[in-house]
């Protein structure tokens, strides 16, 4: 399975994408860390991407 890598690596880098941008967005809050919030997030990104980046029927 040669787009089980490809699928990995897009799943990991949308959800680290979403606690980077998560993380840089609250600095000016006053709170450090990553909030739970953010966490839920980059989950539900990170499986979004492997649904979509899932290779169709083969024929």
């Amino acid at each position: 399975m040669k787009d089980r890598g490809f699928r990995t690596f897009v799943t990991v880098l949308a959800g680290l994408a979403v606690i980077y941008f998560g993380f840089t967005g609250s600095r000016g809050s006053g709170e450090e860390g990553v909030s739970g919030g953010v966490v839920l997030l980059a989950l539900l990104a990170s499986l979004l991407a492997w649904n979509l980046t899932k290779p169709g029927p083969a024929k």
